[in-house]
């Protein structure tokens, strides 16, 4: 069995919407904008499931509590893109390429900016873990069985003790839980203002979807139509060609 260190006190040590499964597991879940059955997916073995729908705040909490559980090797990344944030393919940009000035290097989101994270912290991060991208699935029996492979692949706790990050308790929700006491309000405002052009997206992508059902259910119904007065047609020929 692979070796094993105690987490840090209280872990996880952000309280927010998400999860806990086994501290002693290899693998935590990020979901992403999707919301899963995350019961369900520490049951299957994650230490930690959650969301994160933003490229600032939402990873400065997830680094938080990874680095503060020796424990995590891997972070699962599945469930759909957050428009806008691309939370995802930032916490992949920061993996790789770490900050500049305080900027993911590489990120596409709006405004990745992470104030409340070292060098040390990054760099903890980016030794502790690997990075394992399945978005985009929100198939639980696809997740669990990575989940399975990764934890079979355990190499064991990472060579160093936990590191914890202070941060302040807020109603927040996402896989690291509340929200940083030091957070630019400026960058809170873009980013409720990136909230609200989201839902409007959503909103047109699903009267899109509809008026789109509506013109299909009204084609085939027009086919149907077109399709029985044909066969009544041919049945009457038929009739007609029968008793002449």
């Amino acid at each position: 069995m692979a070796d094993k260190k105690s987490p840090a006190s209280g872990w996880p040590i952000i309280q927010g919407d998400y999860h806990t499964g086994d501290a002693n597991s290899p693998v935590a879940v990020i979901t992403m904008g999707s919301h899963l059955d995350e019961t369900a997916i520490c049951a299957a073995g994650a230490a930690l499931a959650g969301s994160c729908k933003t490229e600032n705040l939402g990873i400065e909490k997830i680094v938080a509590n990874v680095i503060s559980n020796p424990n995590i090797r891997f972070v699962l990344l599945c469930g759909t893109e957050v428009k806008g944030h691309l939370s995802g393919q930032s916490i992949e940009a920061m993996h790789k390429n770490g900050v500049d000035g305080g900027k993911i290097v590489g990120s596409g989101g709006a405004i990745p900016f992470l104030e409340n994270l070292t060098d040390e912290h990054i760099k903890r991060f980016q030794e502790q873990v690997e990075i394992v991208n399945i978005m985009e699935s929100e198939d639980l029996g696809q997740i669990s069985a990575k989940i399975a492979e990764l934890t079979a692949r355990d190499p064991g706790a990472f060579g160093a003790d936990p590191i914890v990050i202070q941060i302040s308790d807020d109603e927040g929700g996402s896989a690291g839980g509340a929200t940083v006491a030091s957070a630019n309000p400026q960058f809170l405002e873009i980013e409720k203002r990136l909230d609200a052009i989201e839902k409007k997206i959503e909103f047109t992508d699903a009267e899109i979807a509809m008026r789109v059902g509506r013109k299909i259910g009204r084609d085939i119904g027009i086919l149907y139509g077109l399709v029985a007065g044909c066969i009544a047609f041919m049945v009457i020929l038929m009739l007609v060609t029968r008793f002449m």
